[in-house]
């Protein structure tokens, strides 16, 4: 079992201090938020993706290979990259390029994102939304599976005899979790490729996101990737810990009366009764979490927001101290009494090495020698088998 932190990148007003952050705070602030998640003993840390203020995290790849330079353990992750708006070639060459600096302590939530206007600013239509996603992770999936691609779709010029640099780190592409709030055919589409699929899990009744989970490992076993057990489930979460409950509710009430997400709506007492949001003592914190475990059953990655709706950082880092001294370690005891057997582990890149490769050495791609012609080629490795490529004429 995983647990970690993720953060929408929101730039938020300070409703006690009145102070709005600048992005160079924030980005700062979010780096060290990172290192303090590895410090307290948690696994993961994951970023959105935004190309419009006040959220700064319009490049996911380049913040966090700067966090896993500056960790040892840390999986960082996002929560979402943008599978609709970001061509899929780059995506490949980017994350690639991440998980070999990260020295595999990454992978990626794929997700159609919230914002509309994005789709014109990079030339899509949001009408397409769902074909995009399901169209462009086709693509995604073959091009860190094979090493020429030949491809051709309805949203994206056509590819011959393409190869995606670099390779995947030991030729072993990311882990890939496709992330819904609403969408069954995106748990389809996680569960036709074998992948994790991630419940957004903060805004909706626990009996919303229980439906897309169990469609999923139902279909999971149906694509025969395993049982329903063995499927790969992620759940987001959040809320606010002080030593006593009523001292929690009190300095998180500003915070989330001003917050645009949460604002004008129920009340925080009413929100935390109808949502999953865990609002309390780090025991009512523990409890709260376990409720989902009595829902959900076994699942693989427990992620927490912590850093919105404008909470200062010296708050936030007061959070995952508690949570990593009071919180984390009795849950991990929790869901490892409460596993099943025959439920799937977490997946790291070193057990998705050892599923492909076994006790064998790992393959590593070395390019054949540039032939000046800029392509590469029917043979672009060494090891690679020779395939028929056709080039366009240029007459």
């Amino acid at each position: 079992m995983q647990f970690g932190i993720m953060s929408v990148s929101d730039i938020t007003r300070d409703p006690v201090s009145g102070i709005t952050p600048s992005e160079a705070e924030r980005i700062d602030a979010v780096v060290k938020i990172a290192q303090k998640t590895e410090e307290v003993g948690m696994d993961v840390f994951a970023i959105g993706e935004h190309h419009n203020p006040p959220f700064f995290s319009s490049s996911p790849t380049t913040l966090l290979a700067s966090i896993a330079a500056l960790t040892k353990r840390l999986i960082v992750s996002t929560s979402t990259t943008l599978i609709t708006t970001n061509d899929p070639v780059r995506i490949a060459e980017e994350y690639a390029m991440l998980q070999h600096l990260a020295k595999g302590r990454m992978d990626l939530m794929l997700g159609r994102g919230n914002t509309a206007p994005v789709y014109p600013w990079f030339g899509a239509d949001i009408r397409q939304g769902l074909p995009l996603a399901l169209e462009n992770y086709n693509l995604l999936h073959r091009l860190w599976r094979e090493d020429v691609v030949d491809w051709e779709g309805q949203f994206r010029t056509a590819l011959q005899g393409f190869t995606s640099t670099p390779r995947p780190l030991d030729d072993v592409p990311p882990f890939v979790w496709h992330g819904s709030i609403r969408t069954p055919e995106i748990a389809e589409q996680a569960a036709f490729y074998g992948n994790g699929f991630f419940a957004n899990h903060i805004f909706w009744p626990t009996s919303h996101s229980l439906r897309l989970i169990n469609f999923y490992r139902q279909r999971f076993e149906h694509y025969g990737h395993g049982t329903q057990k063995q499927a790969v489930v992620g759940l987001g979460g959040q809320g606010y810990i002080a030593k006593r409950s009523q001292d929690a509710y009190a300095e998180f009430r500003p915070y989330f009366d001003q917050a645009p997400v949460y604002g004008n709506g129920p009340s925080l007492e009413d929100f935390s009764q109808m949502t999953p949001m865990a609002v309390g003592s780090p025991q009512e914190f523990i409890e709260k979490t376990l409720t989902f475990h009595d829902a959900f059953g076994d699942y693989q990655r427990q992620l927490f927001l912590m850093d919105h709706a404008g909470l200062p950082l010296k708050t936030v880092l007061n959070q995952l101290d508690l949570l990593g001294e009071e919180v984390i370690p009795t849950l991990r005891k929790e869901f490892a009494s409460r596993k099943d057997p025959e439920s799937a582990d977490a997946p790291t890149h070193e057990s998705l090495v050892r599923a492909k490769y076994g006790d064998e050495p790992a393959r590593q791609p070395r390019p054949n020698a540039n032939r000046g012609d800029n392509v590469t080629g029917d043979s672009p490795y060494q090891d690679s088998e020779n395939v028929a490529v056709s080039y366009p004429s240029l007459v």
